[in-house]
């Protein structure tokens, strides 16, 4: 069966993110609509579905390192600090979103919190495999290798 491991991450990402926006347990919001993802960005997301993406990416991220704390996932999502004439500098990644959007995946049942840390339910395993496998026939016609799965 093909995995998550087998798909390329932007495709997966943005079929995840359109099933989650289905779902009543995640939800975005009020502060989402201005707020940055990261001290080191200047301005909120342009994309209205930013939410959903973060939210499909992390539940790939966590799939993929798990367990794994916010902490670490914060260093993943962070970024260059423009610091203007002195060199830029690494930042984390908003510490909030990555919670928030943890805690919602949670409350849907796709990760589960362990002593360790965060890691993925099987019904979220599930959930992202079947996505993969979906998308095995659309990567297949541009990516061969992958249709022996």
């Amino acid at each position: 069966m093909t995995t998550v491991y087998d798909i390329p991450p932007d495709l997966l990402i943005r079929k995840v993110a359109g099933e989650l926006k289905e779902l009543d347990a995640i939800e975005a919001p009020e502060w989402a609509g201005f707020a940055k993802t990261g001290v080191h960005k200047e301005m909120p997301p342009k994309d209205e579905d930013w939410w959903y993406i973060r939210a499909a990416s992390l539940l790939r991220r966590v799939y993929i390192d798990g367990p794994v704390g916010v902490q670490r996932l914060r260093s993943f999502y962070g970024g260059k600090k423009d610091r203007g004439s002195m060199p830029s500098s690494f930042r984390k990644g908003s510490g909030s979103v990555t919670r928030k959007i943890l805690q919602q995946l949670e409350t849907a049942g796709y990760i589960e919190n362990t002593p360790e840390g965060r890691r993925v339910s099987p019904a979220g395993r599930s959930f992202l495999d079947g996505a993969a496998n979906s998308l095995k026939e659309t990567v297949a016609e541009s990516i061969p290798a992958i249709a022996k799965y």
